[in-house]
């Protein structure tokens, strides 16, 4: 198996490492013709314009776009959840309108209002799952093909899946806590 990670700008590193870690090919993709022959595609957090407008300039937008559409594994976290999503209120910026979500950029305020916080995400087991959200957006809409994943204490939807689709609020990259990254590769891996 091959994952893709966007490598444009922002925390791919950590995700290619984790990608690794867990025993599967990462590959960097910065060019369409790089997408080739993926088995999923990680798009990863950093400053959501700057990751929209380098897809733009390169020409990734319609191919992820097409991927997407056909149904292949993405996970978005913090600016991928972003860049994933359907509608990005007041706000212009072209997304790849994936997943059925609305997002609200910076939904926590600055990056000293940045957290850390122990959530309950069902899909990955009964442990808590250690999520770091910087500069995070929330999830303020879903339509009926998405599953909200996780909540954050307040009722704030900060994860969520859409058939192959996977956005977070936060930052499992920035954790040891692989759980996260093991769940999209079992869903990169499955056949259906």
């Amino acid at each position: 198996m091959r994952i893709g990670v966007l490598a444009l700008q922002g925390a791919f590193i950590e995700h290619m490492r984790i990608v690794e870690e867990l025993g599967v090919d990462a590959v960097p993709i910065r060019l369409p013709h790089q997408l080739e022959e993926t088995d999923g595609i990680v798009i990863p957090g950093g400053e959501s314009t700057t990751i929209l407008s380098l897809m733009e300039t390169f020409g990734l937008i319609q191919p992820l776009r097409q991927l997407a559409r056909l149904g292949l594994p993405m996970l978005g976290t913090c600016a991928g959840m972003i860049c994933l999503a359907k509608n990005i209120p007041d706000d212009d910026v072209q997304t790849l309108s994936a997943i059925d979500i609305v997002v609200r950029r910076n939904a926590f305020g600055r990056q000293t209002d940045s957290f850390e916080t122990e959530l309950s995400i069902p899909v990955l087991g009964a442990e808590p799952f250690p999520a770091i959200f910087i500069r995070a957006p929330i999830i303020e809409r879903a339509g009926p093909q998405v599953q909200i994943l996780a909540k954050l204490p307040s009722g704030e939807a900060v994860a969520a899946r859409q058939g192959k689709l996977i956005a977070t609020a936060f930052h499992p990259e920035l954790t040891r806590d692989f759980r996260l990254h093991g769940y999209f590769l079992k869903i990169a891996g499955s056949p259906e």
